[in-house]
């Protein structure tokens, strides 16, 4: 009787050490297993890229997997950012990561195809990056729907046609960075009425054409503009004001044309760059008062002599060589 009972409390025994060791094995899954699904989808669809070599189906994709963020209360893949190594074009089956917050592909020279319009499911997305790609075709028009957008950057890709101003409707939008595409067409008037604060606009080295529109000197609190290397012309002088908060402004390798004399610089200026265009007038002395860590008006229409005091005489000849009469130091005297 005793060696039965003996062998039930041994067996009794083991079983609860066996319990104690291996359950932090058994729960320590925490991925949702409708995500999981969903990666494993994309990365067949991606035909198994190398830098997904962790995404591993015998593992949890919140702990041990690459480039995947999990959000510690309700453990759904909130962030994806994968830098190098994809190839193909951009899985549909991205849309179905509805828990989606941040969405980062970057630097994929063989990720092609377009934007495909499942990301529009992603109605949590605050962060879209898509750079340094093969991606083509057009700017979605459904991203003006994706009101949780803060930043959307998809620059250095292969994107062609307009800029949708259905853009400007995103209310909490505070970066736009659609540099170094083959966009085309004009800057939509709509780009005044972007509500976000601080606002960083980088629209360079594409192909777009026509006037700047207006509306933009109405919005006082962009943060940093780059709009250089395009084709665009006639007046930029709105975008200047003193009760304007920009820091940084690049309109260079455009057809600009204005009057540099009229215009009131906003004191939070550190960065200026208007070479080559078409730009009228003398250097004002208001700008003597400003901080700048860059300043460049070379290859104007420029006149005059070159305001003593600031940072003017610090900056170098480059900053203004090949301008109509434009003189005094750091070029030669005036006559």
């Amino acid at each position: 009787m005793e060696t039965p009972l003996l062998n039930r409390s041994i067996v009794s025994l083991f079983f609860l050490f066996f319990m104690i060791i291996f359950q932090p094995s058994f729960s320590a899954e925490q991925c949702n297993p409708k995500d999981k699904r969903v990666l494993l989808r994309m990365k067949r669809a991606l035909k198994n890229p190398s830098v997904l070599d962790s995404w591993d189906p015998s593992t949890d994709c919140c702990n041990e997997w690459n480039s995947v963020t999990c959000n510690h209360e309700t453990h759904r893949v909130n962030s994806l950012t994968i830098s190098g190594g994809l190839q193909g074009q951009i899985p549909r089956q991205i849309g179905d990561l509805s828990f989606l917050e941040t969405l980062v592909l970057l630097k994929h020279r063989n990720l092609g195809g377009s934007i495909p319009p499942t990301i529009s499911r992603l109605k949590r997305l605050s962060y879209l990056t898509i750079s340094s790609t093969n991606i083509s075709g057009p700017i979605p028009n459904f991203l003006g729907q994706m009101r949780r957008l803060r930043s959307i950057d998809l620059s250095y890709n292969t994107l062609t046609g307009p800029i949708p101003s259905s853009l400007a409707l995103i209310p909490n939008l505070t970066s736009l960075h659609l540099n170094r595409n083959k966009l085309t067409g004009p800057i939509p008037a709509s780009f005044g009425q972007f509500s976000g604060s601080d606002f960083d606009l980088h629209l360079s080295h594409n192909q777009l054409t026509g006037r700047i529109p207006a509306s933009l000197g109405n919005k006082l609190d962009f943060n940093d503009v780059n709009l250089s290397r395009n084709r665009l012309e006639g007046d930029a002088s709105f975008l200047f004001g003193r009760r304007k908060r920009i820091r940084a402004l690049d309109l260079s390798r455009n057809m600009l044309q204005f009057e540099l004399s009229k215009v009131r610089f906003p004191r939070t200026l550190t960065w200026l760059d208007l070479n080559h265009n078409r730009i009228n007038g003398t250097l004002p002395a208001g700008l003597t008062k400003l901080n700048f860590q860059m300043l460049n008006v070379s290859y104007n229409r420029l006149c005059g002599s070159i305001p003593l005091g600031g940072e003017l005489q610090r900056l170098g000849y480059t900053s203004y060589f090949h301008n109509s009469c434009l003189c005094g130091a750091p070029l030669g005297g005036c006559k």
